[in-house]
Parts: C-alpha cells; sequence; structure tokens
C-alpha cells in the first residue's frame, strides 16, 4: 500500500489527480505529467522497479523519483491513527551519495529517455507497536510516512551529472579510499561508486596499488572537460 509519502510526491510533481495512478498497458503509472512524461515514485528499492522502467523507456520518456531522507521526525503512537505518544528527530540523514548503494542494482540509468530525480527530504515517520508483518528484531512498525518539506531536488541525466553531485576533487589516478575521503562516504559505498561509474564507461580501471584498484577518468570524459 503507498505511503503518505509516495502519494504526497505524485502531487508534488503533477497536481492533477486525475493523472494520478494512470493504466498504460500492462502498467499502472504513479502519475504522467503534461508533457507525457512517465512519473514513477520509488520509495522503496529502485532495484524492484528495474524491469518495468526498462520496459517503459522502449516507448516513453520517464521521469523516476527517488527520495532520500535528509531530514527525519520519529513519532510514536499507541496504534494506528490513534494518541501521539511523543516525537522526536532521528540523528540518521540520508545523504546524496547514498543513491549509489541503489544505482548498483538498478542497471537502468543512464538511458536518453531517462531522468532520474533525487528529492532531499523532511519526512516524518509514524511508528506503533509492532505486528506480525513486522521484523523480529524490531520493537516497532512503520504505519505511514510523510512528507514536511522538499529541500532540494537533483536531476540526473549522465554519469557526468553523478560525478558533478560528489564535488569531488581527485589526481589523475585514484582509488577508493581517495574516493571515500574525498566526497565523504563509507569506503564501501566508494566501492559501489566506482563500480556504478566504471559500468557506465565513466570511470577506467588503470592499475593497482597494493590491493586497491586504481581509477581514472575515460578518456572520452577528459577530453570534453579539457574542452
Amino acid at each position: 500500500m503507498p505511503t503518505s509519502l509516495h502519494q504526497q510526491l505524485c502531487s508534488f510533481y503533477v497536481r492533477d489527480p486525475d493523472r494520478h495512478e494512470v493504466r498504460l498497458g500492462r502498467y499502472r503509472i504513479d502519475a504522467i505529467d503534461g508533457h507525457g512524461r512517465l512519473i514513477e515514485i520509488q520509495c522503496a528499492s529502485l532495484a524492484q522497479i528495474r524491469d518495468k522502467i526498462r520496459r517503459l523507456l522502449e516507448q516513453h520518456q520517464v521521469i523516476v523519483v527517488k527520495p532520500l531522507a535528509a531530514r527525519r521526525r520519529i513519532t510514536r503512537l499507541e496504534e494506528a491513527g490513534g494518541t501521539q505518544l511523543n516525537s522526536r528527530y532521528s540523528p540518521r540523514r540520508q545523504q546524496f551519495f547514498e543513491i549509489f548503494d541503489e544505482l548498483v542494482h538498478f542497471g537502468v540509468f543512464p538511458h536518453p529517455r531517462l531522468r532520474l530525480d533525487i528529492v532531499m527530504t523532511e519526512q516524518e515517520e509514524l511508528r506503533i507497536p509492532p505486528n506480525e508483518r513486522a521484523s523480529w528484531r524490531k520493537k516497532y512498525s512503520v504505519s505511514d510516512r510523510l512528507l514536511v518539506d522538499v529541500q532540494q531536488t537533483i536531476s540526473l541525466k549522465t554519469p557526468t551529472d553523478l560525478w558533478h553531485q560528489l564535488g569531488v576533487s581527485l589526481p589523475a589516478v585514484f582509488t577508493t579510499l581517495e574516493l571515500s575521503e574525498a566526497s565523504g562516504m563509507p569506503r564501501w559505498l566508494a566501492r559501489k561508486a566506482a563500480w556504478c561509474l566504471h559500468r557506465m564507461d565513466f570511470l577506467t580501471v588503470c592499475g593497482k596499488r597494493g590491493n586497491a584498484i586504481e581509477y581514472r577518468l575515460t578518456r572520452t570524459v577528459r577530453r570534453r572537460r579539457a574542452s
């Protein structure tokens, strides 16, 4: 069942409710904007819609919207729709570079007909006592997520857009350790970022430094930057 966050983001992109939840062939599309672009809001893993997006891109312009919680307020309720017990802000703040954890399994980006929007949001997460569907590790269930504010929308079309958003300054040849230190992302995520950018032909493997793989920008990218 879609969360309030999902529905609110649909309205953020397309105000007309008649253009929400539109049937298109075998698929139900979250929204279609005034330019005929298909809007897919994905609060869960991007991998879950990979095949759907790949097929839609054969004939349509598609915007995939991935919200990240730059700030999250956690509100505990007695039960769904019940009395509020307490509310606090979570210390966990998602950052842009966490999109690489999704792109590893998405495999559709980049594509000439695809735009990927990373929406940095403030959210409210409503928690209730655990139900039968909750993991045994968790002492709560999430009954809903709500959009409080859109802080920033980052639109990506190419691997260059991804790279520029990292805002890193690196030597011509670098390892994931240097990428991690320059970007602020953990080393394990820097490895995923390098793997994604290599798959997109933005980075080239050019050697090893001890056990660490060395990367550099591809020649075509370097030539474009020089020009």
